[in-house]
């Protein structure tokens, strides 16, 4: 499957490379202006262009911010590395000092890009690092396996790196993991446990309220997702000869829910392009940019989360294990938990984060808080309008109290 998508990627690139160039000839204003087919020649050029899928993370594109009241200058920082993420700091310049949190990323086919608004919201308060997951299809054998059990490894390091007193706001599937590290370093008393964790629209309980997600995932064995999804990394690749879950499946998989959405996108973006609205362009330029960009996911990750987390629900029946060693999260007794759902997500359905308020049943009841918010899907959790004004100060209002 690889090599055949790798083979039409590269018969296509003459063609692509011939785009690319010629669209600073067809966008001049002298041609525009004395050939009328100039403007959608150009305008055809650039969606044939957008609908490249890549393989490269975008730029962060967070310079600046605004925190009490001043600007800020942002600079990335890289805080830790590793051969499968880099924690990444957004240091603002100057600014004193603010509550640590650890954005945890996906692994989801796409890259920590994805929560650019999530990220820009938090810095407005707080000194935010998150998991900048590498695609894996770069990561050499050599560096060994990824599953679930270095995901929450590298969570427990990063923590660590971070110190006593931060805090942890984790998106969607890594909710599981990232309830599963703080449980294993409360019950360690690691003195780098998070003051808080914040669980958003994330998987704890997948028995509650199924999605078609989660039907899916239970439609067919392990085994039928090991022998059809799963290829391995041609040789042009860092990689190479790695078991993945390609992004590209992933993405094929996304875009076929609302295929009609995505095709009807792409028309209207060639339609401002000729109409000369480039303001309407634009932004269905960012958003694509960001969501043909995707990431390859290691095939032991991707099957053991499959098996473990939407199959088999080993969290809520107590049988999660970490390196054969069993998961306990009423072991939390010191770690404020926020979770949070979408009313209208269709992807993790209301019920299946609030299941982690009765797994850390050792919390005190102060120190427990739920919320769903109204009118929105998945992504509005963490994005957009609802997130940054409804959301976001319920999530700073526990960080606060928790420092």
């Amino acid at each position: 499957m690889y090599t055949a998508y790798q083979a039409q990627t590269d018969l296509l690139w003459p063609l692509r490379e011939a785009t690319r160039l010629s669209l600073p000839l067809l966008q001049d204003p002298h041609v525009v202006a004395h050939h009328w087919w100039a403007r959608p020649a150009a305008a055809a050029g650039q969606v044939f262009e957008l609908a490249q899928v890549t393989h490269v993370r975008p730029d962060w594109r967070i310079d600046e911010i605004t925190s009490g009241g001043e600007r800020w200058p942002v600079v990335e920082e890289v805080a830790l590395t590793t051969p499968f993420a880099t924690l990444r700091r957004f240091a603002k310049t100057g600014a004193p000092a603010q509550p640590k949190v650890l954005v945890v990323a996906p692994m989801s086919g796409h890259f920590a890009t994805l929560l650019r608004e999530t990220v820009r919201t938090l810095l407005q308060d707080h000194d935010v690092y998150i998991t900048d997951w590498l695609n894996v299809r770069d990561v050499p054998l050599a560096a060994g396996r990824f599953g679930l059990d270095e995901y929450t490894q590298h969570l427990i390091d990063f923590l660590a790196h971070l110190g006593p007193n931060s805090n942890v706001v984790a998106v969607c599937q890594p909710c599981v993991s990232a309830l599963c590290a703080v449980a294993l370093m409360a019950e360690d008393e690691h003195p780098a446990t998070p003051a808080s964790l914040t669980l958003m629209a994330g998987p704890i309980d997948c028995r509650v309220s199924p999605t078609a997600v989660n039907a899916l995932a239970t439609s067919k064995p392990i085994a039928w997702f090991r022998k059809n999804l799963i290829s391995v990394v041609p040789w042009q690749h860092a990689g190479a000869g790695r078991r993945v879950y390609p992004g590209f499946v992933q993405l094929s998989a996304f875009m076929s829910m609302n295929k009609d959405r995505h095709a009807n996108a792409f028309k209207e973006h060639y339609k401002h392009l000729v109409a000369g609205e480039f303001d309407k362009a634009r932004i269905t330029r960012n958003f694509y940019e960001e969501y043909m960009a995707v990431a390859d996911l290691s095939a032991d990750f991707y099957l053991e989360t499959v098996e473990r987390v939407f199959q088999t629900f080993d969290l809520p029946r107590g049988e999660m294990r970490f390196k054969g060693r069993r998961v306990n999260p009423a072991a939390i007794r010191r770690t404020a938990l926020l979770t949070i759902e979408g009313e209208r997500d269709d992807i993790c359905s209301v019920g299946q984060t609030l299941a982690a308020q009765d797994l850390a049943s050792s919390l005190k009841l102060y120190m427990r808080t739920h919320y769903i918010q109204p009118n929105v899907g998945h992504y509005g959790v963490f994005s957009g309008r609802r997130w940054q004004h409804q959301v976001y100060p319920l999530v700073r209002h526990v960080i606060q109290v928790s420092q």
